[in-house]
């Protein structure tokens, strides 16, 4: 993903105690940030990580069995029992929910066969997310020279999370029973700030409270990362209270239509629209600039998706972000019987 610069309105009335901060939206403007790229101790916002890896390398019914080994690690628990049959949902759901570092070193082993070979699987996904000031050490985030993250960093991870359907349906739970246990979700955001929709939690005293969260509200899609932050609760809800209530998201692949004129094919004109996903997000009462490429007239025959021609948005801070625009339907050459005169008949 693109990190597209702060707009220049953006600048939030207030500031936080996180060593480290950032809102990202979801279509890559930032909309606060402090010592966004800073490398910190994470703590347990590393699960986001576990699980992502773990989601894209088993199946949610597999069987896991945890060790002695796995349940005697220091630190937040969900209370396995050695020689016990989990699934991969169960111990999932006790690594998102309850920040369990015995399901992370559990779930690690039964994913690649080692936690070393795990943390290998998710030091791969992080350069393949582009998570360049990040490194892992372990699956579960207790402090150790070389495990480190920035606030950018987790918040472009947590929007990959929220692209996963089985992710945002696990750690959105407020609750959930696992072999007679009640695990309660350690985000109190999701009870407290309206739109909520997932996060994670981390602490440990030298990195001090760490979270991750995302809010959606009228459409918008946003994540707030804060490290270090004493007050870390009040400020997620203060940043997501101001970004909605000072900027919205356009898709612009319904806002923005063009007709060009189409020569020698089966209708007068073609639709040109932006692509997939053109969402934008601008501060509300924003009126953008629009420049536009787009050929006078197109010959036929047309394929639909085929490039047609670049939209151009300038925000108010004069920052351009263009949009590859895409014929929205095909158009074959017209019938050359269709208006051509009656042949000739010859007498035989």
């Amino acid at each position: 993903m693109l990190l597209r610069p702060v707009p220049a309105c953006a600048a939030s009335p207030f500031d936080t105690q996180a060593e480290a901060a950032i809102l990202l939206c979801e279509d890559g403007t930032v909309l606060h940030e402090r010592n966004a790229d800073r490398r910190c101790l994470i703590a347990s916002t590393t699960k986001l990580m576990t699980a992502l890896v773990c989601l894209e390398n088993t199946d949610l019914e597999e069987t896991v069995v945890p060790s002695a080994r796995h349940c005697a690690v220091e630190g937040s628990s969900m209370y396995l029992k050695a020689g016990e049959r989990y699934t991969v949902r169960e111990l999932l759901l006790g690594l998102l929910l309850s920040s369990g570092n015995d399901a992370a070193l559990a779930l690690a082993e039964h994913t690649a066969g080692s936690e070393a070979a795990f943390v290998l699987l998710m030091n791969e996904k992080a350069e393949a997310l582009g998570l360049s000031d990040t490194h892992f050490e372990n699956p579960h985030g207790l402090d150790a020279a070389g495990h480190y993250g920035s606030a950018r960093d987790l918040a472009r991870l947590m929007l990959a999370c929220m692209e996963n359907p089985a992710f945002i349906t696990l750690d959105g739970q407020r609750s959930a029973e696992v072999k007679g246990l009640t695990l309660l979700n350690h985000n109190r955001l999701l009870d407290v700030c309206p739109g909520c929709v997932g996060g994670k939690t981390g602490y440990t005293r030298a990195a001090g409270r760490c979270l991750v969260s995302c809010c959606e509200r009228e459409g918008l899609r946003c994540v707030c990362v804060t490290l270090s932050d004493p007050d870390d609760w009040n400020d997620h809800r203060r940043l997501y209270d101001w970004a909605y209530g000072n900027y919205s998201v356009h898709d612009l692949s319904r806002e923005q239509r063009f007709e060009i004129p189409l020569v020698s094919g089966s209708r007068l004109t073609v639709r040109a629209i932006p692509a997939e996903n053109a969402r934008v997000v601008l501060a509300k009462g924003e009126k953008p600039q629009f420049d536009l490429e787009l050929p006078q007239f197109v010959f036929a025959p047309v394929e639909a998706g085929e490039y047609a021609g670049t939209l151009t948005l300038r925000r108010a801070d004069g920052v351009p972000i263009r949009f590859p625009l895409r014929y929205a339907e095909g158009a074959a050459l017209a019938d050359p019987c269709l208006n051509a005169d009656e042949p000739e008949v010859l007498d035989p």
